[in-house]
């Protein structure tokens, strides 16, 4: 006789139903596990007998096989205690087998038979559900299961289980955690002066750009970038709940609390590739996952592994990390916006005394640790001019982050009845991830805008992947005008913000930006 329990192995953020199977025969008195389990899977015998003696039960005198079905997916992670503790009290007649045939099990059980704190339990509970299944899960992470919105059963220990199937004392169904409230944050009315990289700031946030600040220490880059998530919307239900399912697998939800403030994550520029893009034994997310739907906000950025930064276009091109294994890959979803601040050379680059006294081989340098197909992935770059005394004297700017954000709220309801049709997993109803039809359709700009386009193509030496993004560029500009159609004092703007190549001459990039300038001004 094989009595059975569902659980799950996770892949990315995806649950993957393993069967449970446990077998008793007569010999010798052992205890095997087999399935390619990982250590932490084949240490749960111990956690099992000691979760059975504190409870008065003795491991019955037989030889005891548990097999976690399909046995060629790598099992890891301790979650899969409570599965096997169920298996067995059904084949020793302590809980009725066939009720457990409508459940699935996940939890680690403690030396005293209580179930601790498990990761993963939300995507677990989704896939129950999809299976038609019931989720047993440990009482503290009862709130975050609830969320899925099928059956649940949190229990605080293995006595409180089998009471409950045993008809002794009934577990009451957990509620779903509290959905946390949106906390104001730092407004944009704090940052004065600084009113073109403002505009910058508010053009990205429209169109979900990715954005790069460059210019020297104090004129205020960080700041922008903490107050970009103000700006932006709520996140989706659809958003809320891809979030979450990673928040799940990194532990990071608390007592089953959600948000729907967008991430905003700010590694430090020591983080490793694996770090960032993720990785690890067990294949954990990285930064770039961790910030799915939200803002990755890289400051120092030159700073960074060069190695570091590189493995970054992928996930920006793809909208996913992919962790690649021996025997599998590993995927976790990473649409994010990439915000990023840097000095223009390793001195510092700002007025009067900070002043770079090594000329512009410091620059250029410093610079050249970015490279060219990373900086083209870069939508927006603005160079943020120093602060000055002056500056700092004026009144509070009349406009804050609450004014910006209904002009971005505006324009982001524009792009979202645009791309209603076209909303996949790696394409956000933003700007920045216009598919090319998409893009030719409703991004072609009036035939002034396509000549000046055509001119600056020429003098910036834009690859393919530029000149789609200073489309899309043009377009939230319009959008945020309300136009309809892409002009050229549009198309203008949105080349004033692109990348000058390094080696090109400063009287291009100087001609482009005069043209820009009385382009937007007209």
């Amino acid at each position: 006789m094989v009595c059975r329990v569902t659980t799950f192995a996770f892949e990315g953020v995806d649950a993957q139903p393993v069967d449970v199977q446990v077998q008793m025969t007569s010999g010798n008195p052992a205890f095997h596990v087999v399935g390619l389990p990982d250590k932490a899977v084949g240490e749960s015998r111990e956690r099992v007998r000691a979760a059975f003696a504190s409870l008065g039960l003795a491991m019955p005198p037989k030889r005891i096989i548990v097999n976690l079905a399909p046995a060629d997916l790598p099992k890891e992670g301790s979650h899969y205690d409570l599965a096997i503790a169920l298996a067995i009290l059904a084949m020793m007649g302590v809980v009725p087998g066939d009720q457990l045939e409508g459940y699935a099990a996940i939890g680690e059980l403690s030396l005293d038979g209580t179930l601790g704190e498990t990761l993963g339990v939300l995507p677990a509970a989704m896939a129950a559900e999809a299976m038609d299944l019931q989720l047993i899960c440990p009482q503290i992470c009862g709130a975050e299961a609830a969320w899925a919105g099928g059956g649940v059963i949190a229990a605080h220990g293995l006595i409180a289980l089998i009471n409950h199937f045993t008809g002794r004392s009934v577990i009451a169904p957990p509620k779903p955690g509290e959905l946390a409230e949106e906390s104001s944050g730092p407004d944009l009315r704090d940052v004065k002066g600084q009113e073109g990289a403002k505009r910058a700031l508010e053009i990205a946030a429209a169109g979900g750009h990715n954005l790069l600040f460059c210019g020297p220490p104090g004129s205020g880059k960080s700041m922008l970038a903490q107050r970009l998530p103000g700006l932006l919307p709520p996140l989706s239900a659809r958003e809320l709940l891809e979030v979450s399912q990673i928040q799940s697998v990194a532990g990071l939800l608390q007592r089953g609390r959600l948000s729907r403030k967008r991430p905003f994550r700010a590694p430090h520029h020591s983080a490793s590739m694996a770090a960032l893009v993720g990785g690890g034994i067990k294949a954990k997310p990285g930064e770039v996952s961790l910030a799915h739907h939200g803002i990755l906000f890289l400051d120092e950025l030159p700073e960074f592994s060069a190695t570091v930064l590189d493995s970054l276009r992928q996930p920006l091109e793809a909208g996913e990390a992919v962790v690649a294994r021996a025997n599998r890959h590993v995927r976790y979803p990473a649409r994010f916006q990439l915000v990023a601040a840097m000095n223009p050379c390793r001195c510092g680059g700002g007025p009067g005394a900070a002043a770079c006294r090594r000329g512009p081989r410091c620059a250029q340098q410093y610079q050249a640790r970015l490279s060219g197909p990373f900086l083209d992935r870069i939508d927006i770059y603005y160079d943020t001019p120093p602060v000055t005394a002056v500056d700092l004297t004026l009144p509070t700017p009349a406009e804050g982050t609450e004014e910006v954000r209904k002009r971005v709220s505006r324009a982001r309801e524009i792009q979202s009845e645009r791309f209603s049709e076209v909303v996949s997993d790696t394409c956000r109803p933003v700007n920045a991830d216009a598919p090319l039809p998409e893009l030719e359709k409703h991004a072609a700009p009036d035939e002034a805008g396509a000549a000046l386009l055509r001119q600056a193509a020429e003098r910036l030496s834009l690859t393919a992947r530029g000149y789609s993004r200073v489309l899309k560029v043009a377009r939230t500009i319009a959008d945020l005008e309300g136009a309809t159609s892409v002009r050229r004092l549009h198309v203008a703007e949105a080349l004033s913000y692109r990348h000058r190549p390094p080696g090109m001459p400063e009287a291009s990039m100087s001609a482009v930006s005069q043209t820009a300038s009385a382009s937007h001004s007209g």
